[in-house]
């Protein structure tokens, strides 16, 4: 499974790359915070999604710790989506939040 952290999404960000980031907290958590720019689908709504993500793109699954996405991101890796880990989550996130 590919990681990435939070820093490293931080420098991708500020460098002007647009990345596709998906959010699998539950909505509430993520009004709370959030990453600009991030779609929110929570976890346990992911696989009713599906039919709105492409294959062909590349998505970094962020959560509050690491512990969902991860989740989110081996089932969506199984499937042949191409899938990144943020690791440690929002609470490792030093970025801007909305």
């Amino acid at each position: 499974m590919k990681e990435i952290t939070a820093e490293e999404v931080q420098q991708r960000l500020e460098n002007g790359e647009a990345l596709n980031l998906i959010d699998v907290r539950e909505v509430i958590e993520v009004r709370s915070g959030h990453i600009p720019g991030i779609i929110n689908i929570p976890l346990g709504l992911l696989e009713a999604k599906l039919p709105d993500l492409d294959k062909k793109k590349p998505y970094i699954m962020i959560c509050r710790s690491g512990g969902r996405s991860f989740q989110a991101t081996a089932f969506l890796d199984s499937l042949g989506y191409d899938v990144t880990n943020m690791v440690g989550g929002m609470s490792a996130w030093e970025g801007e939040v909305q």
